[in-house]
């Protein structure tokens, strides 16, 4: 939400004044963002080109954080602690492939949510984070049309139509799917 909160500031910015520093930018950008990267591999992105154009050490620490239980995966572990029934075949999948919403895991959620408050507010922290990166990617795509338009992005990215392609992409995609079940 902090982060968010600053586009704001950046917003003031005139696309003339943007422009008049944006070639010291060289080809730095968010797109090239290990830290960003990080986060999203630690969320559960699994994606084997997220970190091709990062310099190579970078990209194997975040293709080592892709081979790890993402914090879906931890919930999930979790969720079976705390006693409810996640279905083995999830439990231990390929962590390195893409994890995809599950009915039988939208049901265990919807069990939890029904009887297990306190799991359930896990889960609703986890739809608050979801809906934070939501909402950073959706006010940083126009923050970007409105600073550059349609021009290619700083790190040499197509700008606009790239990060638009990554919107309305939930991390947590089951947390989702229940809402309409309640």
């Amino acid at each position: 939400k902090v982060c968010v909160a600053q586009i704001d500031i950046l917003e003031t910015m005139t696309p003339l004044q943007f422009n008049a520093f944006r070639s010291y930018l060289s080809s730095s950008s968010g797109f090239q963002s290990a830290q960003f990267r990080m986060v999203e591999a630690l969320l559960g992105r699994r994606d084997s080109k997220m970190a091709s154009h990062l310099p190579p050490d970078v990209a194997e620490q975040i293709k080592a954080l892709t081979k790890q239980n993402s914090i879906w995966d931890s919930t999930l572990e979790f969720l079976t602690k705390r006693g409810h029934q996640v279905p083995s075949e999830i439990l231990n999948r390929d962590k390195s492939t893409a994890y995809l919403a599950n009915e039988k895991v939208q049901d265990v959620l919807l069990k939890v949510h029904q009887s297990d408050p306190q799991t359930a507010m896990v889960c609703e922290r986890l739809v608050d984070i979801d809906e934070g990166m939501q909402e950073w990617r959706y006010r940083h795509v126009k923050m970007v049309e409105r600073t550059i338009g349609k021009k290619m992005g700083t790190g040499g990215s197509s700008g606009v139509d790239y990060l638009s392609s990554t919107l309305f992409k939930p991390v947590f995609a089951d947390l989702w799917e229940i809402r309409s079940r309640f």
